[in-house]
C-alpha cells in the first residue's frame, strides 16, 4: 500500500473525520427524502388553494387543470377551454416553445393537431429536431426557427404559411411576450394564452420598454395582467382566468365566450399573484439556455 493510500486510511479513521463523514450521508438522506415528498406537498396546496370559496364557481378554469407536458396546470385549463367553446381546426401555433419537451402545445400535438412552433434558441431548435422526426416529416408539426422581433413576427408568421384564426396561440418569451403580442394584430386565434408579470398586481398597468434587453431573471420583465387585459380587450378578446402560479392568462375570442366563463371578463376578477413555488419551481429564474429567445431590436 503506498503512503498516501496509508495516509488517506489513518485520515478518514479519526473520530472526528468520520463522523463528519456520517453527517454528510444522514443529510443526503434526509434530502432525498424532501425531494420524494416534495410533489406530494406541492399538490396538497394546490388542492388546499382550490377549496377556497373564490374557486367554487365552475364557470372558473381551475377546477380542470392539470400538467403532461404544461410548465403547471395550463394542459388542462387549455382543454376545458377548448371543452366548452369547440376547436373546428385543430391547429396551435406556440411562440417560445424550448427544446419541446415542456410547452403547452405539444400535449395538442400528441392529440392529433397540427400547428407551428416558433423557436429563436440554436439549442432549442436542435432539441425539437431530435425529438419530433416523425412530425416534422409528415408536417404535423411546422417549425419557425427564427430569431423573431416585434417588427418581423408577423412577415415571419404569414411566410410560415401560418392561418390567421388558428384555434390556438400561446406566447411565452419572457421579457417581449407583449410587444410580439401587439405586432400581431391580424392573427385571431380562438383562444390566446400568454405570460404575464404578476408582481405588477391590478390595476397597474407595466410593460417592458420595446428596446429592453433579454430579460436578466428580475422581476422586470413582460407586461402586468392588466396591460395584458387592456390590449386584449382592444382586440375582442375576453380574460377568462389565470393559472394558480400566476404566470398564464387565458383570454378567450369575444364572440365565443357567452356564459360559459366568470364574469366581469377583468384583471381584478381573475389575477392570480405570484406562486411561482407552487409547483416546486421556486423563483423565477434566467433561463440561459434559451437567451436571448427574440431580437428585441428587430
Amino acid at each position: 500500500m503506498s503512503l498516501s493510500a496509508v495516509l488517506q486510511k489513518l485520515y478518514r479513521q479519526v473520530p472526528v473525520v468520520r463522523e463528519l463523514g456520517q453527517l454528510r450521508e444522514l443529510v443526503l438522506r434526509q434530502n432525498e427524502a424532501l425531494d420524494a415528498l416534495r410533489p406530494a406537498r406541492f399538490l396538497a396546496a394546490e388542492e388546499a388553494l382550490g377549496r377556497h370559496p373564490r374557486y367554487g364557481d365552475p364557470r372558473r378554469l381551475h377546477a380542470a387543470g392539470y400538467q403532461s407536458f404544461s410548465q403547471n396546470d395550463e394542459d388542462g385549463m387549455i382543454a376545458e377551454t377548448f371543452r366548452r367553446i369547440g376547436a373546428p381546426n385543430r391547429t396551435f401555433v406556440e411562440i417560445g416553445v424550448g427544446d419541446g419537451a415542456e410547452n403547452n402545445t405539444r400535449l395538442l400535438l400528441h392529440s392529433g393537431w397540427r400547428g407551428w412552433w416558433c423557436e429563436g434558441s440554436a439549442r432549442a431548435v436542435a432539441g425539437i429536431r431530435r425529438r419530433f422526426p416523425g412530425e416534422l416529416a409528415d408536417g404535423r408539426l411546422q417549425l419557425c426557427a427564427e430569431m423573431l422581433s416585434p417588427a418581423t413576427v408577423a412577415d415571419l408568421l404569414a411566410g410560415a404559411g401560418v392561418p390567421t384564426e388558428p384555434d390556438f396561440l400561446g406566447i411565452d418569451i419572457d421579457q417581449h411576450t407583449y410587444h410580439v403580442w401587439a405586432a400581431l394584430p391580424a392573427l385571431r386565434p380562438r383562444v390566446l394564452v400568454v405570460e404575464y408579470n404578476a408582481t405588477f398586481r391590478p390595476p397597474i398597468e407595466w410593460v417592458t420598454p420595446v428596446d429592453a434587453p433579454p430579460w436578466d431573471g428580475s422581476r422586470d420583465f413582460g407586461a402586468s395582467l392588466s396591460a395584458c387585459e387592456r390590449l386584449a380587450r382592444s382586440r375582442g378578446y375576453a380574460l377568462v382566468g389565470c393559472d394558480f402560479t400566476g404566470i398564464n392568462a387565458f383570454f378567450v375570442r369575444a364572440d365565443l365566450v357567452g356564459d360559459q366563463f366568470l364574469a366581469p371578463f377583468d384583471a381584478a376578477t381573475h389575477y392570480e399573484p405570484p406562486r411561482y413555488g407552487l409547483r416546486g419551481h421556486g423563483v423565477r429564474a434566467r433561463d440561459t439556455m434559451l437567451q436571448p429567445r427574440i431580437d428585441p431590436a428587430g
